[in-house]
């Protein structure tokens, strides 16, 4: 019997909440019971639910990272971005590099893949995951005194632009045999560029607006108003390749920095919002995963995954080198950065899709990588977030 849509969803926000709930009474983090609670319904009524639910799956997530950046911007204040806007900037690309380059090796060696299969492989698995990182440094600005968590959440917004742009590349070489390599490379800071130039012509215009107009807007309408202009630059983001969820979060950022009052204001909306789109982003995460693919790469991708993510840490450690972070600050940067989930669930399947050899162990090796690293990176950022930067204070 087919579940339809609505069933489907009554399952999912149902489900997933009670699982959140079950999680946080064991003292683990809520959204790794959603996504255990996702990867439960893919094992028991996949096969029974609408195709419709997959058709729409892929805008949900999006909708719902759209959300979670709105909130993250509202929260970066600009004297933080510029006392650590090198560590940031640091953060964004060179432990990506460190496990990109690692992995390659490892891949080309131990699975006897093509260099360029290797790489492709490689930074699909590299990138950091927003969905996982964002929420969680959130929350830990709330709750410490800490100025780290910013400097975390401007750094994984860049990561993923980044390991995404130079998958592509591999992916293009795996197809054609060629790639205009210079042209690839040029096009990264020119997607961060459009991105943040979009944010920020979005945000001055939001701030002008609701200047003038705030008083006679009631709080919700203004939340609807801000997530319409997110969605609108996502849309333009997707057509013009561009970083639009960069974009995104820099709507939020010129809003706090022109209005703190009505960036408070819709930071309050927003994190209402969330508790519902988090059910839908961490439940659909589970529900997406084929833990038969994950078996099939065993434990030696388990192994490589495990070497890139050593690799990983001494890049954030390099990054955070010219910053004033403590020792325990810079501990905690590589612990937050271990989480993946997003990207992999969203390019795991691209290899196959495209008929390249090795296709379905490349799904399996983004399977592993999630199962793996985003419960460990959840449960490392909740138990060592007061723990390790309890001490710091905002400059």
């Amino acid at each position: 019997m087919e579940l339809n849509l609505s069933l489907v969803f009554i399952i999912i926000l149902g489900g997933g909440w009670l699982f959140g709930r079950l999680f946080e009474r064991l003292k683990l983090p809520g959204v790794m019971g959603m996504v255990v609670f996702g990867i439960l319904c893919s094992l028991l009524i996949k096969t029974q639910t609408t195709p419709t639910l997959w058709d729409i799956a892929p805008y949900l997530k999006s909708f719902a990272l759209i959300i979670i950046l709105l909130r993250a911007g509202l929260g970066i204040k600009k004297a933080t971005l510029k006392k650590y806007g090198l560590t940031a900037i640091l953060l964004s690309f060179v432990p990506c590099i460190f496990e990109g380059l690692s992995l390659s090796v490892l891949f080309h060696y131990l699975f006897g893949f093509s260099w360029s299969i290797s790489g492709l492989t490689a930074f699909m698995l590299a990138a950091v995951s927003p969905a996982v990182v964002v929420p969680s440094m959130l929350n830990l600005i709330e709750k410490e005194n800490s100025e780290v968590p910013t400097i975390i959440l401007a750094g994984a917004s860049i990561d993923d632009v980044f390991a995404i742009t130079i998958f592509t590349i591999f992916l293009q070489f795996s197809q054609h045999g060629s790639v205009n390599i210079l042209e690839s490379l040029i096009s990264v800071p020119l997607s961060i560029f459009w991105g943040i130039l979009s944010g920020l012509f979005f945000g001055y215009f939001l701030s002008i607006f609701l200047k003038r107009n705030g008083v006679n807007i009631r709080a919700t309408e203004k939340t609807l108003i801000l997530l319409v202009f997110g969605v609108l630059l996502f849309q333009i983001g997707e057509i013009y390749h561009f970083a639009s969820l960069l974009g995104v979060m820099t709507i939020g950022f010129i809003l706090l920095a022109r209005n703190e009052k009505i960036a408070q204001e819709l930071a309050s909306k927003f994190a209402k919002l969330w508790i519902f789109a988090e059910i839908i982003l961490f439940v659909l995460i589970g529900f997406s995963l084929n833990i038969s693919d994950a078996v099939n790469a065993g434990f030696k991708g388990l192994f490589i995954i495990s070497i890139g993510l050593i690799f990983r840490s001494i890049g954030v450690y390099i990054a955070t080198i010219p910053s004033q972070l403590t020792a325990k600050e810079r501990l905690f940067c590589m612990i937050a950065y271990l989480p993946k989930a997003t990207v992999q669930a969203a390019l795991g399947g691209v290899a196959l899709a495209y008929g390249l050899p090795g296709g379905e162990i490349i799904l399996a090796l983004a399977v592993i990588a999630i199962l793996f690293t985003a419960p460990i990176g959840l449960i490392g950022i909740n138990y060592f977030g007061s723990r390790l930067l309890g001490s710091s204070s905002k400059k």
